[in-house]
């Protein structure tokens, strides 16, 4: 299928590694220029090389962190007529509700709620006067069905959700879509910090802990980066222009939702 997005210019935050790679790859396949970000300039620098050699896009890489203030003036600076934002940011630590204070869940609502809402402000303006634009929003299947040890995130995704929704619906009319992404495990570092979790805790391997993980998901397995990334690439295409507000979920079915 032609996404008919050839030319156009992306935002991809933290994308040197895992879903945020997986859509830096997918968009450039797509014949998307990229502006890909992250904190670490080794990995960043790497991923740059390695998509302009497969697919011959334009690739300007920005070594900011994303959360703070600063990161965000360094991105718009590089950023500010892209076509497409695709917002990512890791995930807090989990916890338990009492593990918390005030100072914790600033650092959650930084990161995942008001770093994205601050792109989206800055970058918005400019895709509505051109009269077409996407953003995806990376979040998690957590604001679907709350994970408890994952209340900072629940917390913070969910503030996100309801921005977006709302705004969403403001700016559809001058062709700019708003969507949520919300990954279940993938095979990403991240599954790799919880499987480590599992396998410290439980004393067993970290293929015994993968392999208990996998068989709480219907698919069986673990999601790929290509596959998240392909979802992202349809919803920033030309095709997606119809699907506003929405939060899709990717979790293999682990999510046990009839709507």
């Amino acid at each position: 299928m032609d996404l008919g997005i050839a030319g156009k210019r992306a935002l991809v935050c933290a994308s040197s590694k895992g879903l945020g790679l997986g859509c830096a790859e997918a968009l450039a396949a797509a014949g998307v220029n990229l502006v890909m970000n992250a904190r670490g300039e080794e990995a960043l620098l790497a991923a740059a090389d390695a998509i302009r050699a497969e697919h011959g896009v334009q690739v300007e890489t920005v070594v900011a962190d994303v959360t703070t203030a600063e990161g965000q003036q360094k991105l718009l600076a590089a950023a500010e007529d892209v076509d497409i934002l695709v917002n990512n940011a890791g995930g807090p630590p989990p916890g338990m509700w009492s593990d918390w204070e005030r100072e914790d869940f600033i650092k959650a609502l930084d990161a995942n709620m008001l770093a994205p809402i601050a792109l989206m402000k800055a970058l918005l303006p400019g895709m509505m006067e051109r009269g077409w634009g996407r953003v995806v929003n990376i979040t998690s299947q957590s604001v679907k069905a709350p994970i408890a040890v994952l209340g900072l995130s629940n917390s913070a995704r969910a503030g996100l959700t309801g921005y977006v929704a709302g705004t969403s619906r403001q700016v559809a009319g001058s062709g700019v879509a708003i969507n949520n992404l919300l990954p279940g495990i993938h095979a990403t570092d991240r599954a790799v910090s919880l499987d480590s979790g599992v396998s410290a805790q439980q004393g067993i391997s970290m293929e015994e802990a993968k392999a208990q993980r996998a068989a709480t998901i219907p698919a069986g397995r673990y999601g790929t980066r290509a596959e998240f990334g392909a979802a992202c690439a349809f919803l920033c295409s030309k095709h997606a222009g119809f699907i506003i507000g929405q939060n899709i979920l990717l979790d293999g079915g682990a999510t046990n939702m009839t709507l």
